[in-house]
């Protein structure tokens, strides 16, 4: 454990006097040895990757070594592709002081189409005799484009029914980008956020972000996306249009099996309510609207909670000088709190006199015909005569058998 310690110690030891060697600036005896020891220690390149003809700014980082000053003059950047913007800006020349750094600043654009360029970089010294010094910077031209799209969409929407998008900002680039936002706006829909930011977008890299839409109205929601490479700033956008129909997860109201008693105008009804939808419906009421009226003790039921494929029973009770045309309404809240309705009318006409059942699948886009093709369902209408039908053709098959039976014996008697 000890030859560890010490190892180590060694190693940073060695570590520590390399550094302090780098940094003390090396002796030098005349001016052209002085301005060997200057050379080019770095670059810095924003944006890292260019549009095509787009500005950006190149840094030169220029060191002197020696341990006396040298003085550099004519900075320049060569490349037939790309166009220094301030080339006036380096008329005079700049003494670097012992072990100091210039840094170069160049206001460039990339003139070039996509791929990659190595503009050279040279400064010259004052010294005679000494040759200039130089480097090439490596630059790169990209002409994709950052694209927005929506992804995770339903395929309708529903009035006042909140659903959640996701926008995705595709960064195909070969450079990051950075400071994105993405605004949403419609004019008949609440969205939330409004806004949202991400600070960067790596290269070759996506981010998806949230939108919750409440549509109260057919109509497009736009996505404007800005984003910057560089200082520069560019914008996409991307357009969701809203489908309005019908919310195929929704709570589905049908009532059947409905009985019919009373007279006099004051009738009370009973039957099943089932909910043959994906959600549950939750504090659900039924009661009959105008222009039957309801009456108590029944004037509406109050249900409560029905999940998906179940079903329970109701009763209601009305005053109504005309049975062809009952509303029946059924409101509830879905999952996210709003309110829905669902009206279904129903002709009592033939079964008011023998309480019948009567089976209607409720619509939630409102008052439609009770059943269209005007049969009834399990336990009512036309199909509960059968058994007394039935019954009487017995007695009667039951009778025939037995006159036979008496006349034939009457005719044994005689003889």
């Amino acid at each position: 454990m000890k030859r560890v310690l010490v190892l180590f110690s060694l190693i940073a030891a060695a570590w520590m006097i390399a550094s302090v060697a780098a940094a003390s600036p090396v002796p030098a005896t005349n001016p052209q040895d002085a301005a060997a020891l200057v050379y080019v220690s770095g670059y810095d390149l924003t944006p890292g990757v260019f549009y095509p003809g787009e500005t950006g700014t190149l840094t030169v980082h220029v060191t002197n070594a020696a341990n006396t000053s040298v003085a550099v003059s004519q900075p320049d950047l060569i490349d037939p592709d790309v166009d220094v913007i301030n080339k006036g800006a380096f008329t005079s020349s700049t003494a670097i002081g012992p072990g100091a750094t210039a840094d170069y600043n160049f206001i460039i654009r990339a003139d070039g189409a996509d791929g990659t360029y190595f503009p050279l970089f040279t400064v010259s010294t004052n010294a005679w005799g000494t040759s200039a010094i130089h480097t090439q910077i490596k630059l790169k031209v990209d002409s994709t484009d950052v694209r927005a799209s929506v992804s995770m969409k339903p395929d309708t929407f529903s009035l006042e029914k909140t659903d959640t998008v996701n926008v995705s900002v595709v960064n195909s680039r070969l450079g990051d980008i950075s400071d994105v936002l993405i605004i949403a706006s419609s004019p008949g829909s609440d969205i939330s956020p409004t806004e949202e930011y991400i600070d960067s977008v790596p290269a070759g890299t996506s981010v998806k972000v949230p939108f919750a839409i409440t549509p109260h109205s057919e109509s497009d929601v736009t996505f404007n996306v800005s984003f910057r490479n560089g200082d520069n700033v560019h914008t996409t956008s991307v357009v969701l249009p809203l489908n309005i129909g019908e919310d195929k997860s929704a709570a589905v109201p049908v009532i059947n099996n409905v009985v019919l008693a009373g007279n006099a105008g004051t009738y009370t009804m009973t039957g099943n309510v089932g909910n043959a939808g994906i959600t549950n419906a939750q504090g659900m009421v039924i009661s009959v609207v105008a222009p039957v009226k309801p009456v108590e003790p029944y004037p509406n039921d109050v249900i409560g909670s029905l999940a998906s494929n179940d079903f329970t029973r109701f009763t209601l009770t009305f005053a109504s000088d005309d049975l062809s045309a009952v509303p029946v309404q059924v409101r509830w809240k879905d999952t996210q709190g709003n309110t829905r309705t669902s009206t279904t009318t129903l002709d009592l006409r033939t079964f008011a006199a023998v309480s019948p059942g009567y089976g209607v699948r409720s619509s939630t886009a409102g008052p439609e015909a009770a059943d269209p093709a005007g049969q009834p369902a399990t336990g009512g209408g036309p199909g509960s005569l059968f058994p007394l039908i039935a019954g009487g053709i017995i007695v009667i098959a039951g009778i025939i058998v037995l006159a036979k039976r008496k006349w034939i014996a009457s005719k044994l008697k005689k003889q």
